[in-house]
């Protein structure tokens, strides 16, 4: 079962077989947690937009044609799921912290080197939050989810090029803002 790909367990939930979709969540529900909590949300509507993300999962499975990439239609749809929320709830600020992923960072052996890490975390974290929202999803999506540009491409309905270049120009973007950040 866990030899299975993506594609695979999607087309058997496509024809039916809905127990696939908890073998799915297993897999992505973590990456989707941090792509949605990496985008300002709370760890609580964090969580319901990734099961809002399966559920949507669940109703248009039909939809599924298996070309392309999993993660990419995945992250499409948390996209969409994202922008739906906050069209509903409005533009609303909500918390911003600590990823998933940093909260369990280890301890150091030189405190300096700590302190300073976390230093150039805070304030990369910062400036990505300063980012305008399409950028920082690119920037998620490509330094985070470690998408390959050719599924961001299928993500934002551009070519591969088109997505290295917003890549690139967000990453310029948050270098910019991370030095005037840095220089405060």
């Amino acid at each position: 079962m866990q030899n299975l790909t993506d594609n695979t367990l999607m087309m058997q939930v496509s024809d039916g077989d809905l127990d696939k979709l908890g073998l799915l969540y297993e897999r992505h529900k973590k990456r989707l947690f941090g792509f949605f909590y990496n985008l300002g949300n709370n760890p609580s509507v964090s969580e319901d937009l990734v099961q809002n993300v399966f559920v949507r999962m669940l109703k248009y499975r039909k939809s599924y044609t298996g070309e392309g990439s999993f993660a990419a239609w995945m992250f499409r749809m948390a996209r969409n799921v994202n922008y739906d929320h906050h069209k509903k709830v409005g533009k609303e600020r909500v918390a911003q912290g600590v990823s998933p992923e940093d909260a369990n960072m280890g301890s150091e052996d030189d405190l300096n080197e700590a302190l300073e890490q976390q230093g150039n975390a805070f304030l990369v974290k910062k400036a990505l939050s300063l980012l305008p929202t399409d950028k920082k999803e690119i920037l998620l999506l490509s330094k985070y989810r470690e998408l390959k540009f050719h599924e961001i491409g299928e993500i934002l309905g551009c070519t591969e090029g088109a997505a290295k270049v917003r890549v690139h120009r967000a990453l310029k973007d948050l270098r910019s803002i991370f030095l005037q950040l840095e220089t405060r």
